[in-house]
């Protein structure tokens, strides 16, 4: 085995195999997907309060 490939695999045990490397891009990607779902669904509740503030919900 080169240099290379022991680098490449030196953070998943040897006998994890493949999946395991692909589980823990799987939780990155979900994690990333549901921030940024908290944060656009945040920013959509505090406009909302902000228009709510500001009488735009009022009828005229």
């Amino acid at each position: 085995m080169s240099d290379d490939q022991a680098a490449a695999g030196a953070d998943v045990p040897p006998d994890a195999g493949r999946g395991a490397a692909r589980r823990g891009t799987a939780w990155v990607i979900l994690g990333v997907v549901a921030a940024a779902l908290l944060i656009c669904c945040c920013s959509a509740v505090i406009g909302v309060a902000v228009a709510w503030s500001a009488g735009l919900f009022d009828p005229r």
